[in-house]
């Protein structure tokens, strides 16, 4: 029996999507603190920091791999192309798709990625 998906919250969707807007200084960050750890044997203050890194990139990564070449399009433009210079309207345009699919596909982004991380 399907199950009814929960509404995330505002302040859980705003954080997932932070976290997509910052999914290469993430990996960045997580590499440079694994060599770190690496080169001193084990930093322990940073475990909890690492496996939280570990879990984002792989939740992202994994939703992100899935994603047909449309919607993996509107990630890139949305969140990894800086400076941001659209609006909606211009996100959509270019993938090409209606300004509400975008928020559709948007929203829907999101939660599969809360839902990997057991953000609910």
């Amino acid at each position: 029996m399907p199950t009814v998906k929960e509404r995330l919250s505002g302040g859980t969707f705003k954080h997932v999507e932070g976290e997509l807007y910052y999914f290469h200084e993430t990996k960045k960050e997580l590499r440079q603190i694994k060599d770190g750890v690496l080169h001193t044997k084990a930093n322990l203050p940073n475990v909890q920091r690492v496996q939280h890194l570990e879990r984002v990139v792989e939740a992202i990564s994994s939703v992100y791999d899935e994603l047909p070449k449309e919607k993996k399009r509107l990630v890139k433009i949305l969140y990894w192309t800086r400076p941001q210079q659209y609006n909606w309207e211009g996100i959509a345009n270019q993938v090409p798709i209606s300004k509400r699919q975008a928020q559709r596909w948007r929203k829907s982004i999101v939660e599969d990625i809360a839902n990997r991380l057991g953000w609910r």
